[in-house]
């Protein structure tokens, strides 16, 4: 099928956390024979900052962040068999929903694709004018990157059709073991963009356990950090390019996850982060939330903490010996069973089903 996909950015990961999730899921895509198209706005100053260069198993179209560049880009959008308005664009985004569902031929396939369902249902739940509660009566699939069934019925019950957990995964040929490297050394690293629905677990769970190992070395990478009041002890580097993120889980003794307030309430949310640092045998400690073990045995591929406190005695108690242990229990977990090329594989039958009943409806 022909995929027309208007998102945040493929070819950057710079005040981007969808980059990993949509270049391990389209690339999967396309490895099945899907054609993809992206549509990306110059905005940000995401194209300064580019990770990659326009894949071949993608066209990329970077336009500019203008009402009628945004139009023409809007138009080809009749081409495709599936057209997918991600959220989080961050220019136009009410106008590239609407713009979707006008302009996409009868026949194909719309989608709203949530890489942040449990912050959107939040507005939803808050202003009944939403422009996705009001498209979801005329889009027929909804796809997230987390949320499990709470979202999955929270979505329902604002009138999508159908939705779909597409979770986070790991593509082996980009996040996989590699030798360490100096600049990264440390006991505990923690990769994250500043948010303010962060912020505040980032103060609990990584800058409270340096407060309470001063001996212990720690890095934060990331954009925002650098004005953030931190212990001594604490290293931030800035941002880190997803090309130097297997350096950055290899070398550390730990690495650690913090999940935004909203993807912790719901649940069932890993972040792409998570299997990044699996996928290149790190050791994890994330923060506890719910449905961790679909996807990683706590105690066994992945260290879980309820605080700073669980964080600090979990790293003193951590030998080389250990962690070695649970990051290969992490990489052999992950590759057997949380990759793209899976979640891929789920992805197109859900299409093709969807395909298939609606042409039943019309018929």
């Amino acid at each position: 099928m022909k995929i027309a996909f208007y998102g945040s950015s493929l070819l950057s990961s710079y005040w981007n956390g969808a980059a990993t999730y949509y270049r391990g899921i389209l690339r999967a895509l396309a490895e099945r024979g899907h054609e993809i198209t992206f549509y990306e706005p110059d905005a940000f100053d995401r194209q300064q900052h580019r990770d990659i260069d326009p894949p071949p198993w993608a066209r990329s179209v970077v336009y500019p962040a203008t009402e009628s560049a945004m139009h023409d880009v809007l138009a080809e959008a009749g081409r495709a068999d599936v057209v997918v308005k991600a959220n989080g664009v961050g220019v136009f985004d009410r106008e590239l929903l609407e713009g979707v569902l006008r302009e996409a031929r009868p026949d194909a396939l719309t989608i709203y694709w949530d890489v942040d369902a449990a912050a959107t249902l939040d507005e939803m739940r808050a202003d009944p004018s939403h422009p996705v509660r009001r498209a979801l009566p005329d889009l027929d699939l909804v796809f997230t990157y987390g949320g499990g069934p709470p979202v999955v019925e929270a979505y329902r019950g604002f009138g999508a059709r159908e939705c779909v957990p597409i979770y986070n995964a790991l593509d082996p040929e980009t996040h996989h073991p590699v030798a360490a490297d100096p600049a990264f050394a440390c006991d505990l690293g923690f990769l994250a963009n500043r948010l303010p629905d962060r912020e505040a677990r980032v103060e609990e769970f990584f800058l409270r356990a340096a407060e309470l190992l001063p001996d212990k070395r720690f890095m934060i990478g990331g954009n925002g950090w650098h004005d953030k009041p931190m212990p001594q002890n604490v290293r931030p580097i800035g941002h880190v390019g997803t090309a130097q993120h297997n350096a950055f889980n290899c070398t550390p003794l730990a690495v650690l996850n913090v999940a935004r307030d909203s993807m912790a309430e719901v649940g069932f949310s890993p972040a792409t982060r998570v299997f990044e640092a699996a996928g290149a045998g790190a050791c994890l400690i994330t923060d506890a939330w719910e449905g961790i073990e679909m996807f990683l045995e706590p105690g066994q591929e992945v260290l879980v903490a309820r605080d700073g406190q669980d964080v600090a005695e979990q790293l003193a108690a951590l030998t080389p010996e250990r962690a070695e242990a649970i990051g290969q229990a992490a990489l052999r977990r992950v590759l057997a069973e949380h990759t793209y090329e899976l979640r891929a594989a789920e992805v197109d039958a859900t299409l093709r089903e969807t395909k298939a009943r609606l042409r039943e409806v019309a018929a």
